[in-house]
């Protein structure tokens, strides 16, 4: 379990950026976690959302990554919510506080699953500008969990850890998907049983997405080849759901592809903010674009290219 942990790259991201606590709720219980780091003049930033089992940590390559390339990048963790509307209410109080009117989502699994959600809940006033979604899902019912949905919380925390590392990897994996998978075993200890039980409800209560409300809004999926705990099934019913999304595709990386094959992911949400360079939706310090990139970008706007090819 020590490889990340104690890798430099860890090291450094824990001693450089710091993690807030805000509360936005009357509920003073109801704490989000959250590290914001690169410019804060950034008005519409790229947000991350973890996973059942993950906690704002787990993006921290993503932050050191991007910040480095001029972007700015807020890794959350959500408080306990029990039903989605409450989830969208706060989320939408903590953008409020954060004096962001839009932004773009990156959601992992259940992160990815909010994300949408979130976007479809603020359809009328829209709060977010396009999606990443990784290893995600649009109709909760795949999990054939719904009807234990309203029994989670019920459940001690040791059964909670019990159903969600049942999803995880089993047989022989790469190093650094080992590692991943320790990391996120980690990270899911960290979590107590309320945290647990109401991400498990939320991922779980019988719900989908309504894409009609989202149309919209710029979407990447990005997928992994091998053993995930998304069925084939699921990720057909996303493509279907998003015909014009890009599509970004792992041979290998697992349930935690941010974590174990890094540099890929932080490729793609970088291909997939490029278009919006030089706008008003720009998750990126202008200063860190080059003249001759904007020129190709604006050309390439020019000419209609939209953002539907695939990657």
């Amino acid at each position: 379990m020590e490889e990340i942990r104690v890798s430099p790259d860890y090291n450094w991201f824990r001693s450089t950026v710091p993690l807030r606590r805000i509360i936005v709720d009357d509920d003073d219980s109801k704490v989000w976690s959250l590290y914001d780091a690169g410019p804060k003049s950034i008005r519409c930033p790229i947000i991350f959302l973890p996973p059942v089992s993950g906690t704002a940590e787990v993006f921290f390559q993503q932050l050191l990554a991007l910040t480095g390339w001029g972007y700015r990048v807020i890794s959350l963790q959500y408080p306990v919510y029990w039903d989605l509307l409450e989830f969208c209410d706060g989320f939408r109080k903590l953008l409020d506080h954060l004096q962001l009117d839009k932004v773009h989502l990156f959601g992992a699994s259940l992160g990815g699953y909010l994300a949408q959600k979130f976007a479809e809940c603020t359809h009328k006033s829209p709060r977010v500008h396009s999606l990443i979604l990784c290893n995600s899902f649009s109709d909760t019912s795949i999990f054939n969990q719904t009807w234990t949905a309203n029994s989670f919380w019920l459940m001690p925390a040791f059964m909670l850890k019990k159903i969600v590392l049942g999803n995880f990897a089993k047989g022989p994996v790469d190093p650094k998907m080992a590692d991943a998978i320790d990391f996120m075993v980690d990270r899911l200890e960290s979590l107590n049983q309320s945290e647990l039980a109401s991400r498990l409800t939320l991922n779980c209560q019988n719900s989908y997405v309504e894409p009609h409300k989202i149309k919209d809004v710029t979407v990447t999926i990005i997928d992994v080849f091998d053993q995930s705990a998304l069925s084939h099934e699921a990720k057909e019913e996303m493509y279907k759901l998003y015909p014009n999304a890009r599509r970004a595709h792992l041979k290998t990386g697992g349930n935690f592809p941010y974590l174990c094959r890094s540099a890929e992911v932080n490729l793609y949400v970088q291909i997939h903010l490029r278009q919006f360079h030089g706008t008003r939706y720009a998750a990126i310090n202008p200063a860190m674009i080059s003249a001759e990139e904007l020129e190709v970008h604006k050309s390439s706007l020019g000419n209609g290219r939209g953002s539907d090819e695939d990657q």
